[in-house]
């Protein structure tokens, strides 16, 4: 994962039909400032609240770093979304907080720029994301949360396949204030009903 901070390798990890999910690299920084700076609006309501330095190219390096640390552990997994046919950058989406164990599960965040949202693009790196995380990592089960307001990430969670399993009380410090989320799972596709049954006989 050194690759992430030098910019070496922008190979794609997982390809879709019109998108691909690849680490981010340093030399990103340039596309993915403008994105974010051009979309700030669309996404501060539904993200932490940014720091005034946040789209600095010293704030973007913290971030790489970060990345390294979380892929060299195992625990998280940040890719960037972007457009097979020009490789514009789309947006980001993540696997983290990766638990081993009785647990094998992970949570996932994302974001588009603004001008690339409603086209399926997400839907499709969320795809690309959950397959990844069950393939690849074996993981048997994927979490997402989102504030009950936002109509869009819902509707891209259940779309996906995830089920609304709670309410999460003052869940996380969102735009400066503590909010609310709803909580939503993916099971891995092969752990289903009968899974401990064939587990317990041996059939795995």
């Amino acid at each position: 994962m050194l690759s992430i901070i030098s910019g070496a390798d922008t190979d794609p990890v997982t390809k879709g039909k019109t998108v691909q999910l690849r680490y981010p690299t340093a030399s990103d920084y340039p596309a993915w400032s403008r994105l974010r700076a051009a979309s700030a609006d669309f996404l501060q309501p539904w993200e932490p609240r940014w720091p005034s330095d946040d789209l600095s190219r010293d704030s973007y390096r913290k971030r790489l770093k970060r990345y390294v640390r979380e892929t060299k552990a195992q625990t998280g997994y940040p890719f960037f979304i972007e457009r097979r046919s020009d490789k514009v950058l789309l947006g980001g989406i993540s696997l983290g907080h990766v638990r081993r164990g009785v647990s094998q599960s992970g949570q996932i965040g994302y974001w588009i720029g603004k001008d690339f949202a409603g086209q399926g693009h997400m839907s499709e790196g969320l795809e690309l994301l959950c397959n990844f995380a069950f393939s690849s990592l074996n993981l048997h089960r994927l979490e997402a949360a989102c504030v009950p307001s936002n109509i869009r990430s819902i509707g891209l969670l259940e779309k996906a396949g995830f089920e609304r399993e709670g309410h999460l009380r003052s869940y996380l410090k969102i735009n400066g204030s503590w909010q609310d989320h709803i909580l939503y799972s993916r099971i891995h596709p092969l752990h289903g009903a009968d899974f401990n049954l064939r587990s317990e006989s041996g059939d795995t």
